[in-house]
Parts: C-alpha cells; sequence; structure tokens
C-alpha cells in the first residue's frame, strides 16, 4: 500500500517544489523573457547561448506549471521503486541530453518547417517525459475502467456489452502528460519526444559505456553506508509488512470483489491520496 504525499520520495518533493518556486519567481520579478528560447532571433541574431543552460529552470505559463506539477506527483512513484539515489543518478544522466538536444533539433527543423519551429517553451517537459518513460515501462496497471459511450438493448441483462472507451489508473498521468506536450505546439510537443526518446534510450542502455548504471555518491541524496545484516534486516521487515498491509486490505467477510471495484470518481481521487 502506498502512501501519500511525497512519502519515501524527497528528490521528487524537491523537484515538485522546485519547479514551482522558481516559476512563481520569475513571474514576479517579470524576466519571463529570459527562459524560452528562440533560434532567432536569441541565438543567430544575438548570441544568448547561456539559454540553453537555463531554458528548464522555470514555466512562464500557469497552464503548464499545473500539469507539470500534477505529473511530477504521480511520477513521484518511480522514486519509490528505484530509491532516492538512482532517480537523482537518472535525472543527473539525462538532463544533458535533455537541454542540448532539443535546441539542436529545433534549429535543424526551422527551415525545413518553412520557420514553424523557432520557439522552445520554457520548462523541464523533456526530463518530464523521460520520466514517464520510465513510469510506462516499470509501472504495471492496478485497475481498468470503462467510461460508457452506448449500451445494447438488453441492457439489464448481465449479459450486456456495454460499448465504451477503456482506461486505467495510468490514464490520468498518460492525460496531463499529453496536455503538457500540447500546451505549446509545435515546440513543446518537440521536447516532450527528446525526453521520451532519451528516457528509452537510458532505460535500454543504449548511451555511451556504463549510461544507465552511473550512481550518484550515496552521501548526495542522504544516503548513510549501513552494515549489510542492517541493510538485510530493514528489507525483510518492509517486504513483512508490505505482506500484513496486503492481508488486511480484505477482510474476512468476502469483500475482495467489492475492494476491486470502484467508481470513476474514487479512482481519480486515489490517485491523488496515494492509496493504490
Amino acid at each position: 500500500m502506498l502512501a501519500s504525499g511525497f512519502t519515501a520520495a524527497p528528490v521528487s518533493r524537491i523537484l515538485f517544489f522546485g519547479i514551482i518556486a522558481s516559476s512563481i519567481l520569475v513571474s514576479v520579478t517579470d524576466t519571463k523573457y529570459l527562459f524560452y528560447i528562440q533560434v532567432v532571433p536569441h541565438l543567430w541574431r544575438y548570441k544568448q547561448f547561456w539559454r540553453l543552460l537555463t531554458w528548464q529552470t522555470c514555466y512562464t505559463n500557469s497552464t503548464e506549471l499545473l500539469f507539470a506539477a500534477m505529473a511530477i506527483y504521480h511520477l513521484r512513484i518511480i522514486e519509490r521503486l528505484w530509491g532516492s539515489r538512482k532517480f537523482a543518478s537518472f535525472l543527473a544522466s539525462v538532463l544533458s541530453p535533455t537541454l542540448l538536444i532539443p535546441p539542436v533539433l529545433t534549429t535543424m527543423l526551422r527551415p525545413i518547417s518553412f520557420y514553424a519551429v523557432n520557439t522552445l517553451p520554457a520548462g523541464p517537459t523533456p526530463l518530464i517525459f523521460a520520466l514517464l518513460a520510465q513510469y510506462h515501462a516499470a509501472i504495471p496497471t492496478v485497475y481498468k475502467y470503462r467510461i460508457a459511450t452506448s449500451a445494447s438493448p438488453s441492457s439489464y441483462s448481465s449479459t450486456s456489452e456495454v460499448q465504451g472507451l477503456v482506461f486505467s489508473d495510468k490514464s490520468l498521468v498518460y492525460l496531463l502528460a499529453g496536455q503538457l506536450a500540447l500546451s505549446s505546439f509545435p515546440g513543446s510537443a518537440l521536447a516532450a519526444g527528446v525526453g521520451w526518446m532519451v528516457g528509452v534510450a537510458w532505460r535500454g542502455e543504449w548511451g555511451p559505456g556504463a549510461w544507465g548504471r552511473w550512481r550518484l555518491p550515496g552521501w548526495a541524496v542522504g544516503e548513510k553506508k549501513a552494515d549489510g545484516d542492517e541493510g538485510f534486516e530493514g528489507l525483510r521487515r518492509r517486504l513483512e509488512g508490505e505482506g500484513q498491509a496486503s492481508g488486511s486490505a480484505v477482510d474476512g467477510n468476502g469483500r475482495e470483489g467489492e475492494a476491486r471495484r470502484r467508481t470513476l470518481g474514487r479512482g481519480i481521487l486515489d490517485q491523488f491520496r496515494g492509496a493504490f
């Protein structure tokens, strides 16, 4: 059973509140114009190459900030699965390619697209989509639900098939990411596509050397070196606790089937409470 909030996800918490704080700061100080990238005039005419390092610092649009913050909140489950050290190492590993590849592609596509592709919106959209690629590959679907669009004439029959759209508990995360990718089209879609491909490349270890196996030192995320026996005992207690939590989820009155059936509203609410 997952805990709500940012329990056991300190790096995600820093990323979440950091993006919100930086976006509010640039809005209050009226410096939004310093963070997005336009190939012309920022790079070609004014030679402002420092923008290549700062364009993912914040969002300049409140809608993008909302969708990004909600997506980061849901993607905190990756840190709980991997641990803070591997999660922070992943962010550090993919930061450089997600910073540099989108501006390069934008520069290359500008003449091909008849100058339609010229702007990269500010914000860590590539980083979020690199995380989304890990979420897609590592997190299984817990439950599915159907939104009915039509019903057969024998709708009251127990054997009737209701036609509709099938979603899962992961659909909300994909919906948030999709809104973020289309918010400042085509630049946001380009950034999102690059982030997804970088995430897939990291997971498949397609990069140079031990790209996917490199780790930050433990002290960088506040980890302390533990004795081997202590680590084993901690793992054993954790597994026993999860087993007890799973056993208590189903009572002795045969309510297991009832626990699996949940309404659409409750399913969305559980996404935020962390009670999967």
